[in-house]
């Protein structure tokens, strides 16, 4: 017969023990910083709403952007 399924356990030098890696440090942003977003191209900062969003003006069109901040990269 076959043997149950117990516990798998990894050898100590198994690629799947590599812990995760750490997340990026959220970038501060001024009001007036210009910025590059993946989706919406280059804005400037117009104003912030604490650490939780950024209101950035991309060409005459707004656009508020959620923290974390990873589409978005300061120029």
């Amino acid at each position: 017969m076959t043997k149950p399924a117990g516990a798998r356990r990894h050898l100590p030098s198994s690629p799947f023990n590599v812990p995760a890696p750490a997340a990026p440090p959220i970038e501060n942003y001024e009001v007036g910083d210009r910025v590059s977003h993946d989706q919406f191209g280059l804005g400037r900062v117009v104003a912030l709403e604490g650490d939780l969003a950024v209101l950035i003006d991309f060409s005459g069109r707004q656009g508020r952007i959620l923290s974390p901040f990873s589409k978005l990269t300061k120029l």
